[in-house]
C-alpha cells in the first residue's frame, strides 16, 4: 500500500536535504523541477509543496551546499536554478551513509518477519 506524504511527513523532515542534494547530483535544476523529480523517483510517494521546498533550498545555499543562479528566458518567468557544490557532494555522501545505516537498523528491528522489498 502506498503512503502519501502526509503519512510520511515525520520521516521526510530529517531527509529533505538528502533528497534535494541527490537530485542536484544529477545536474542543475529549479525548485519545481527538483520537487517533480523527487515525486517521480519516489513513484509519487514523496510530494513537496514549493512553499516548503524553497526554505530548504535557501538553507542549503546559505550553508554552501548548493549555489543558485537566475536563468532568464524571454517570454518566461525568471527561474532560480540550483547546482550542488563540492561541499554539497561531500555532505550528500555523508548523509546517504547515515541514512543507509539508520534504515538498515530499523528494518532489522521492525522487519522481523515482515520484510518488504527495498
Amino acid at each position: 500500500m502506498k503512503k502519501t506524504i502526509s503519512a510520511l511527513t515525520n520521516y521526510l523532515r530529517g531527509n529533505t536535504d538528502l533528497l534535494v542534494l541527490s537530485v542536484l547530483r544529477d545536474g542543475p535544476n529549479h525548485g519545481y523541477g527538483i520537487a517533480f523529480e523527487i515525486e517521480r523517483r519516489s513513484q509519487d510517494v514523496l510530494k513537496f509543496k514549493l512553499n516548503t521546498l524553497y526554505p530548504v533550498l535557501h538553507d542549503l545555499e546559505r550553508n554552501g551546499l548548493i549555489v543558485g543562479e537566475w536563468h532568464v528566458v524571454e517570454g518566461e518567468r525568471p527561474k532560480r536554478v540550483y547546482a550542488i557544490t563540492e561541499k554539497g557532494a561531500t555532505e550528500l555522501a555523508a548523509k546517504f551513509e547515515t541514512f543507509q545505516t539508520f534504515s538498515q537498523a530499523v528494518l532489522r528491528v521492525a522487519g522481523n518477519g515482515h520484510e518488504q522489498e527495498v
